[in-house]
């Protein structure tokens, strides 16, 4: 078969199969993949989800969680309301210097994970794009290490390209476990890989 048909056919597969299983996004399918594989998301979590709209991480992390546990989700756009009752949403910007705060106004405690799948507005032009993507996931770094409790977890989009070594050097220095994942949900040509880091130190 050809490879372009193989291709269209897997978007559309994670497409409807969002459809089918409500969920608002086919990038859930991302995200749960990865917990999946690595158990960063337990029942009774509390998680923290930035640019969470529309919300699919929201709603897999909410079902990871459960009843017991937490998500607050931050975007600059609205996030409609979920059925459940275990979730809070901020509309504000990462970029923000009182998002922290208001996080931790938000939390019953400190956070067991923080997901982030912000992206820039995509220019075209790759320099620009791979440093816009890097600033976010710095900010995102930032925000995890201030709102994580100790042996906390972080799941951060980036960009693959030059600067993605110097991120992931920058991460090591805050987490015993770091790696770089791509799931099988991710568009095979897409640059996008997530960087994965496990108990904060």
């Amino acid at each position: 078969m050809p490879k372009a048909w193989i291709k269209a056919h897997k978007r559309e597969y994670y497409y409807r199969k969002a459809k089918e299983e409500k969920y608002r996004s086919r990038a859930s399918y991302k995200l749960l993949q990865v917990i999946e594989r690595y158990q960063f998301i337990k029942s009774g979590d509390i998680v923290v989800d930035l640019g969470a709209a529309p919300g699919g991480w929201m709603q897999v992390a909410q079902k990871k969680v459960g009843k017991k546990g937490f998500v607050l989700g931050i975007d600059i756009n609205p996030i409609q309301p979920f059925e459940t009752q275990n979730f809070q949403t901020i509309l504000s910007d990462i970029m923000d210097s009182q998002i922290v705060e208001q996080i931790k106004g938000h939390l019953p405690r400190k956070a067991d994970a923080v997901i982030s799948d912000v992206s820039p507005n995509i220019s075209g032009i790759w320099e620009v794009d791979n440093a816009r993507q890097t600033e976010i996931a710095r900010r995102s770094l930032e925000i995890a290490i201030s709102v994580l409790k100790p042996n906390g977890n972080f799941f951060v989009k980036v960009f693959q390209g030059e600067m993605t070594e110097s991120f992931v050097k920058e991460v090591k220095r805050h987490f015993a476990f770091v790696k770089l994942v791509k799931p099988k949900a991710s568009r095979p040509k897409s640059a996008e890989l997530y960087v994965l880091a496990m108990n904060l130190k």
